[in-house]
């Protein structure tokens, strides 16, 4: 149906070649449902006003997401003219020839030097291009119950366990004595929400966070290797923390992703929640978090030898190039980097990657989460992007699940088990 409405409007074009009207067009963008993609139609909608041209944010659950996309992706098709899609896609996207190089557009346009640098590694470039503008900024945080920490008898009892003051963690021991610590069946009260679902990324990044506070890393990205590397001392002993944190989770919490952590959370069930920062909207807004005024928010702790990241979440938006209409997509996209439209997009509730926007004092104090957002982008870290990747993800779901909500074997084991997995699927000979 675009098809023909597109032909037919071509048609008038040409009808209409000597008239000084500009006629419009359509652009369809592809995303996951979700809160930011709906904010994201509000601001289009600015485009539209501007230039005539309709824009549409097309969504679909986040469980098909990646299958729907790359289903398109992998038969041409041209439904979609721009996707923002995960970062880890950027290998399989580029090399498939699905995503219209944006070097020269970024470099042309100062991207690269006006968005946030950890943004434009991880949303933007694969090898040595760039394959898209980051459009949502997003990292794995905490919401804390903030009356649960400040009660006076709790601060009492707490320290005389620990041997010192309750409050936000300062790294991961804190924040694991302080999940025991309100881990309280008897009273439906749990320490913590964790990810764990295996669908898609979301355990694997709940995990990945983990590992890379320990110090350690998922592999030699640019040599693909694997060896002594996921399966390193650090790494065991960070997978080892993880199950400990999940011992304080509430029950039957083996399949949680967002949904079910905001849930535990605004119930009162748990003190501290795990969750990307594009869903604490929800956790601030009174309507549907009855502790919204007593909620907190921090970036993710250190380890114990004091590195501290973030799983990066959040994606970028990318040109297809299947697309007939990437010429209006590369004027929309011009349009989307102006400092006054990087602007609204964070007064929508979208996660600006603008550093003039993300670092100004009305960005941070816009929200009781923003600070600590902002915190949170400067020490973020990704998975394998490249073009096995889905491969990967699902290994590794398949090999951990069991330890971290079983207790199913040792860390080593499982993380001994997915090197192997993972050097068959890189092409590794060991």
């Amino acid at each position: 149906m675009r098809t023909v409405h597109k032909g037919i409007l071509a048609g008038i074009g040409l009808m209409l070649a000597s008239s000084t009207s500009v006629l419009a067009q359509e652009l369809t963008i592809f995303w996951a449902e979700w809160d930011p993609a709906n904010y994201l139609q509000e601001l289009v909608n600015d485009y539209t006003a501007e230039t005539g041209v309709t824009v549409t944010v097309q969504t679909t659950p986040w469980s098909d997401f990646q299958t729907k996309t790359f289903a398109e992706l992998n038969a041409q098709g041209d439904a979609y003219d721009m996707v923002v899609g995960d970062s880890q896609w950027l290998g399989a996207a580029s090399e498939g020839g699905h995503y219209v190089d944006l070097t020269k557009f970024i470099t042309d346009n100062g991207v690269d030097k006006s968005f946030v640098p950890a943004t434009l590694q991880y949303y933007s470039l694969y090898g040595d291009k760039y394959w898209s503008v980051p459009l949502e900024g997003d990292a794995n945080g905490w919401a804390y119950r903030k009356d649960w920490f400040e009660d006076p008898t709790e601060m009492a009892n707490f320290k005389a366990k620990y041997g010192y003051d309750l409050g936000v963690p300062k790294n991961y021991k804190e924040l694991t004595d302080i999940a025991e610590f309100f881990t309280r069946p008897d009273e439906n009260k749990y320490g913590v929400a964790l990810y764990t679902q295996t669908s898609y990324d979301a355990m694997a990044m709940g995990v990945e966070q983990t590992i890379f506070t320990w110090g350690g890393d998922l592999g030699d990205y640019a040599n693909k290797k694997v060896t002594g590397i996921l399966n390193s001392p650090q790494n065991i002993e960070a997978l080892e923390a993880y199950r400990k944190l999940y011992t304080f989770t509430p029950p039957n919490w083996n399949q949680a992703f967002f949904v079910e952590n905001n849930q535990a959370f605004t119930e009162g069930l748990v003190a501290m929640a795990m969750n990307y920062f594009a869903f604490f909207p929800a956790l601030a807004n009174e309507a549907t978090n009855p502790h919204a005024k007593s909620t907190g928010y921090f970036a993710n702790p250190p380890g114990p030898t004091g590195a501290q990241h973030a799983a990066l979440g959040g994606q970028g938006i990318s040109i297809i190039s299947y697309s007939k209409n990437q010429e209006e997509a590369y004027k929309f996209l011009q349009w989307f980097i102006r400092d006054d439209v990087q602007q609204k997009w964070a007064d929508l509730g979208g996660y600006t990657c603008s550093a003039a926007v993300l670092n100004s004092e009305g960005f941070l104090k816009a929200t009781p989460y923003n600070q600590a957002f902002a915190d949170s982008m400067k020490i973020v870290k990704d998975f394998w992007a490249v073009p096995v990747f889905a491969d990967m993800l699902f290994q590794m779901n398949d090999r951990l699940h069991p330890y971290i909500t079983t207790g199913e074997g040792t860390a080593k084991d499982a993380l001994d088990a997915l090197v192997g997995d993972w050097n068959k699927t890189l092409g590794n000979d060991s």
